[in-house]
């Protein structure tokens, strides 16, 4: 992504997952918003967005946090969600094991509670450890932890698979995780 587009999709991750009502657009219950009245909306603090930059946006963006409709009149976030949002995901079997990336201050909490979800929907969990490492890495170094996601199946937790790869579960409880030594 070019770094002039980086402030567009982090507002864009901003309204599309925690707080549509921030520019005065509203999402539908799977999370979609017009994308006309999206890009009217953002216009007012950048005079200068426009669909062209709002495609770029997505199409460029490494995370792939975005979702156009085939028809690209409407956009969504494809995970992360704090708001009220029903993804239309069905539960898959997940790989074996799936990873988290962490920072050494949560550890403890985690090994008491697990990885709770919090103001999210979902935990978010990853299929390889250099997507777990990247994410552990924006709050400092990172700490991967491994989860035993064939036996929290087993055990009847429900995983999804968002559009861009990301694996989701309600709540990961300790005995599932296993941490570095």
């Amino acid at each position: 992504m070019r770094p002039e587009l980086v402030p567009y999709s982090r507002l864009l991750s901003h309204v599309l997952r925690h707080r549509p009502e921030s520019v005065g657009v509203k999402l539908d219950k799977a999370g979609w918003t017009e994308v006309a009245g999206l890009i009217l909306a953002v216009q007012r603090k950048h005079p200068e967005f426009d669909m062209d930059t709002l495609v770029e946006v997505v199409d460029t963006n490494e995370k792939k946090r975005f979702a156009l409709s085939p028809d690209k009149l409407k956009i969504r976030a494809s995970q992360g969600h704090s708001v009220g949002v029903e993804l239309g995901l069905n539960p898959v079997r997940p790989p074996a094991v799936l990873f988290h990336g962490t920072v050494e201050r949560n550890l403890a909490s985690i090994k008491k509670q697990g990885l709770l979800r919090c103001r999210r929907n979902h935990v978010h969990l990853s299929a390889d450890v250099e997507t777990a490492t990247r994410v552990g890495a924006r709050r400092g170094r990172p700490v991967i932890l491994t989860i035993d996601s064939a036996h929290m199946s087993a055990a009847g937790v429900k995983f999804f698979c968002s559009d861009n790869n990301v694996w989701l579960c309600e709540h990961v409880s300790p005995e599932f995780i296993r941490f570095p030594k």
